[in-house]
């Protein structure tokens, strides 16, 4: 942090009890944390944080729940066989920061890396990008000669009034993928909305469109979540039941929605030897007024 606690508006302090940066711009306030490279808060100026972070969470190592999990370089155990942690290495990795700055306007810039995973083919760099969006983006490289196949998703939990009714736009049409049935192909009816009975979601939408809306009467806003280098779309809410055997969700499932920026389920990307494949999210907040 040497060179970055320099810059104005950048500290280090905490958020729910978790060490992070702490940047703040004339547009917006973030959190980000070291443990996962995971961004815990995004609160426009005037406005209700964009995230849900569980009140239950737990220290690290514990992986945090909510905010945005960085899952790489697999989502969920995709491919994979054997005693590998969930969602991968990135999320309970200690990341640092590489660079960043003040940019035209007073948006703040930061740079980060994970540690401790050279062991790995690919290599991870972040970019966040903090002001009346939030852009994040993953880089992922491949210094070597042979392709490396990669799944990958920023995990958002946005925060709702309740889970039972908000809607997602941008989703009507698209065939999803259910992992409550066995993966079985559906097609999406109208905008999602968690399904009345049982009342859980863990979808999967290939080759998804790249930009949604989750629209929360309850909040009067809409956040929008534009993609770029994501060929899925992910919309995750437990429900009471399955939520019931989670520690660190329990009676707070009605909280959040997660809207995921993803390559997963069919959409493996493969990245080529030499070469760097990015993926991408911008998100924005809006009132319904």
């Amino acid at each position: 942090m040497s060179d970055f606690d320099q810059i104005p508006g950048v500290s280090i302090g905490t958020h729910q009890g978790l060490e992070a940066i702490i940047v703040e711009t004339p547009q917006a306030r973030a959190a980000v944390s070291l443990f996962g490279g995971h961004v815990l808060s995004f609160v426009p100026t005037g406005a209700v944080d964009v995230f849900w972070v569980s009140p239950l969470v737990k220290a690290p190592p514990t992986p945090i729940r909510g905010g945005t999990p960085v899952c790489w370089p697999y989502f969920g155990k995709e491919g994979l066989t054997g005693d590998v942690p969930s969602h991968g290495y990135a999320r309970t990795a200690r990341w640092t920061v590489t660079g960043g700055g003040v940019l035209d306007g007073g948006d703040v810039e930061v740079h980060l890396a994970p540690e401790g995973l050279d062991h790995l083919d690919l290599r991870l760099r972040m970019t966040l990008r903090i002001g009346s969006s939030l852009e994040q983006t993953l880089s992922t490289t491949n210094p070597g000669t042979r392709p490396v196949r990669l799944t990958e998703a920023l995990h958002n939990y946005f925060r709702v009034s309740d889970a039972t009714a908000v809607h997602v736009d941008g989703l009507a049409g698209l065939t999803y993928l259910d992992k409550f049935d066995d993966m079985v192909a559906h097609e999406q009816d109208g905008d999602w909305r968690l399904p009345a009975d049982p009342a859980r979601s863990d979808r999967i939408y290939p080759g998804a469109g790249g930009r949604y809306l989750l629209v929360d009467p309850g909040l009067g806003r809409r956040i929008e979540i534009v993609t770029q280098g994501a060929r899925s779309a992910v919309v995750w809410n437990p429900g009471e039941a399955v939520a019931s055997g989670m520690a660190d969700v329990g009676p707070h499932w009605r909280g959040f929605v997660c809207v995921e920026a993803a390559n997963a389920g069919p959409d493996v990307v493969e990245v080529p030897g030499q070469t760097t494949h990015s993926m991408s999210q911008t998100i924005t907040v809006s009132s319904l007024d």
